[in-house]
């Protein structure tokens, strides 16, 4: 793959086909796992690849493509979540309501709840141990079952189920921190407004 790479930088149309036939079902299970509309998910796996085929020179091969192209999915699914907002606002679907308790200055904006807590997953996604980590993306996020991922490491089907069960214990043991003191921080400025 990194031969296909070397080729598509330097404009290979045949080397890119590869790379878009290789990641495409990933790009596209990615999109959809944020959006959670099918249509909606196409539309921004295309965006993807139309990204891939301009910015194909900025990957430096210090991580691996996957990664790089994992990031770079997730940047274009958050950029439409931000101009649909932008969208939102200037059409006139997000109004200010002065009765609502929400739009007191210092409280959490419901608005952007769901978009924090994708951030919130990315953080705690990342502090992951390393093991847990590759395992959890590789099964959750990713779609690989556990004898692909075993075979992958070199170990047993019950290593990557650990690997996940381990990931996924810790993932709700730091969102449900991040969510107390979210919460608890919103409830003080409320508080103190």
């Amino acid at each position: 793959m990194s031969e296909a790479i070397r080729l598509a930088h330097q404009g290979d149309d045949e080397a890119f086909s590869l790379i878009y036939r290789s990641y495409s079902e990933l790009v596209r299970r990615v999109c959809l796992r944020m959006l959670r509309d099918s249509a909606e998910a196409e539309d921004a796996a295309q965006d993807v690849f139309l990204r891939v085929f301009l910015k194909i020179n900025t990957f430096r091969g210090e991580s691996a493509f996957s990664s790089w192209l994992y990031r770079l999915t997730t940047n274009v699914v958050l950029m439409r979540f931000r101009k649909k907002k932008q969208n939102w606002a200037v059409s006139g679907a997000w109004t200010t309501d002065e009765t609502d308790p929400s739009s007191a200055s210092g409280a959490p904006d419901v608005r952007l709840t769901g978009l924090l807590s994708r951030v919130d997953i990315e953080t705690a996604v990342d502090s992951l141990p390393p093991g847990n980590k590759a395992a959890f993306i590789l099964h959750d996020v990713y779609g690989y079952d556990h004898k692909e991922i075993a075979e992958r490491f070199g170990y047993s089907v019950g290593n990557s189920k650990s690997q996940v069960h381990r990931a996924r214990r810790r993932l709700r043991k730091l969102l449900g921190e991040m969510h107390q003191e979210g919460h608890l921080s919103g409830e003080r400025a409320v508080c103190e407004s």
